[in-house]
């Protein structure tokens, strides 16, 4: 979502870290003017209209017909229009937002399905660790390597016991 506070004229994006946490990204220009939102289903209401509804509960009535569940639409906010739209496939950018690793930025690597239980995604981060989470946990924020929206410190990639104890370690030495 995106949060705007007009008296100190700041914007931001409300996005998890790399803990689980949620955290104000500041953001500016073009960005406020845009929100991704995830595809949980595409239907026909009366009459043959197709509508999409979206996570954040939405529905946006006669959308592209190439958007299928689990993509992601840029959502217009003065228009709540939508101006573009990213397909669920192998090698574009995603966020976990639920689970062990919400939070984590990487690219979908693999799709397992399972018959009579859920769909596990493969993703690898920037660092080039591998992880795997459930379908539902995973949403999409970008096409390729490249995200669609600015990413906080750290760009989503979870760090060791160890490396973070390391980065402190050398925090404090520098300063």
């Amino acid at each position: 979502d995106v949060v705007s506070i007009p008296k100190t004229n700041e914007d931001f994006r409300l996005l998890y870290d790399t803990k689980g946490r949620f955290r104000l990204h500041a953001i500016t220009g073009d960005e406020t003017k845009f929100k991704l939102c995830k595809v949980r289903s595409v239907q026909f209401g009366q009459k043959g209209i197709p509508y999409l509804n979206t996570y954040d509960g939405r529905t946006i009535r006669y959308p592209d017909p190439l958007i299928k569940a689990n993509d992601t639409i840029k959502l217009d906010l003065e228009s709540n229009k939508i101006v573009d739209f990213i397909k669920f496939d192998v090698g574009n950018v995603v966020m976990v937002t639920g689970g062990r690793n919400r939070g984590r930025v990487g690219v979908i690597k693999n799709r397992e399905k399972h018959k009579g239980s859920f769909e596990t995604i493969h993703v690898q981060d920037a660092a080039g660790h591998e992880f795997a989470t459930r379908l539902g946990n995973v949403f999409t924020i970008g096409k390729g390597t490249k995200p669609w929206v600015s990413l906080p410190k750290g760009k989503g990639i979870k760090l060791s016991i160890i490396e973070e104890a390391r980065k402190r370690l050398a925090a404090q030495n520098a300063a």
